[in-house]
C-alpha cells in the first residue's frame, strides 16, 4: 500500500468518524489544532484505522500523533513489519 493510498484511507476514516471534509486531510495537518478531531473521536479512527488496515495502533501512541503523517508513519511501520 502506498503512502498516497494511506492517505486516502485515514481521509476515509476521519470523514466517516469526526466530519472532517476529505480534501482537508493532508500530511502536514495537525489532527487536533486544524482538523478538530477531539480525543474520543481519536480513539474511534484509531480502531476503524486498525480494522482498515488490518494493524495495531497502541493507545498509549495516541498521544504521539499529532499530525496526519504521524499516523501514516504508524500504519506503514505496522503494515511493513
Amino acid at each position: 500500500m502506498t503512502r498516497e493510498e494511506i492517505v486516502a484511507q485515514l481521509a476515509e476514516i476521519l470523514n466517516e468518524v469526526a466530519g472532517v471534509v476529505p480534501t482537508e486531510v493532508t500530511e502536514e495537518k495537525s489532527l487536533v489544532e486544524e482538523l478538530d478531531v477531539d480525543s474520543l473521536a481519536m480513539a474511534e479512527v484509531i480502531v476503524v484505522a486498525e480494522e482498515r488496515f488490518g494493524v495495531e495502533l497502541p493507545e498509549e501512541e495516541m498521544k504521539d500523533m499529532h499530525t496526519v503523517l504521524d499516523m501514516v508513519i504508524r500504519v506503514e511501520k505496522r503494515l511493513a513489519s
